[in-house]
């Protein structure tokens, strides 16, 4: 993971800051950044989504593609997740060293999205055993300014958000063959259900306190943290330590609680954010990579 050096002085420094609740930036131990969300950037995908969180840079696309369901499950879709870590984002990514923070990253996506809750993947089923939707999720890590997983659980709800997928049907002959038809209409599509999506709220424990939304400084004077998938009206689906150091029992429960609380206020933001946008149409003004 991309990582900077600090002096003793330094970190003495953002460390007795966290204990009295004010951040080297100003912000309070349970403030996030300015949060730059955009969809619709990617013109060759069924949905996409492009965050910007103080420096960190995702990019997500998601592409629906007809395939077979799996033979656990044979009436419903599934998620693929592929990570790619940009050696632009950091030097510490060139050569094959990003491989394994976006293996850990795809990973952890693969946990939350294995909960039923999350989105309604028989919905995504054409026909049982036959024909399902899978959605390759793409996300591209372009710049990493700390914080990575709260980012891409961010842009990974809203490309799914805005994903449409085409409206099909299957319609059988005679003899029991089946063809699939779909629609020449490219409005008459399938939006998917994000409400359920959970987004990931990473606690740093800094001292004897602990903060959301940490920046690369502060990761590096974080021995443990935690990652807690909240869904927006609270529920905690999916918890991962992270780190060298050890969190108590009493650090943990005060950090699910903090997640709780600041994941609710997030996805609120955050969907009215996304309904905002898709309010506006096609008039909406699109800023792209160049804004």
């Amino acid at each position: 993971m991309a990582s900077v050096a600090l002096s003793e002085a330094e970190k003495v420094y953002i460390v007795h800051g966290v204990q009295e609740d004010l951040r080297v930036d100003g912000r309070g131990c349970e403030d996030y950044r300015c949060v730059e969300v955009e969809t619709d950037v990617v013109s060759n995908t069924s949905g996409s989504a492009r965050v910007k969180l103080g420096h960190t840079d995702i990019l997500v696309g998601v592409k629906a593609e007809m395939g077979t369901p799996k033979l656990e499950k044979p009436n419903e879709g599934y998620l693929e997740f592929f990570v790619d870590c940009s050696a632009n984002a950091t030097p510490e990514f060139e050569g094959r060293g990003g491989d394994d923070l976006g293996m850990e990253i795809a990973n952890t996506l693969y946990r939350i999205f294995n909960n039923k809750g999350s989105i309604d993947l028989k919905s995504l089923c054409i026909s049982p055993r036959e024909h399902c939707w899978i959605l390759y999720v793409d996300v591209l890590l372009l710049e990493c300014g700390g914080n990575l997983f709260d980012a891409i659980s961010i842009a990974v709800k809203a490309a799914l958000f805005n994903t449409r997928i085409p409206r099909v049907r299957v319609l059988e002959d005679e003899e029991g063959s089946k063809d699939i038809e779909l629609s020449d209409d490219p409005y008459d599509c399938i939006q998917l259900s994000v409400e359920n999506v959970p987004c990931i709220v990473t606690l740093c424990k800094i001292g004897y306190r602990h903060v959301v939304d940490a920046t690369l400084q502060e990761e590096a004077c974080s021995l443990a943290s935690l990652l807690v998938a909240v869904t927006s009206k609270g529920v905690v689906t999916c918890m991962r330590k992270v780190g060298k150091g050890s969190l108590d029992p009493e650090s943990i429960f005060e950090m699910m609680e903090t997640g709780k609380r600041v994941g609710k206020v997030l996805h609120t933001s955050l969907q009215s954010l996304l309904h905002k946008e898709e309010s506006l149409g096609p008039k909406r003004q699109k800023v792209g990579f160049l804004g």
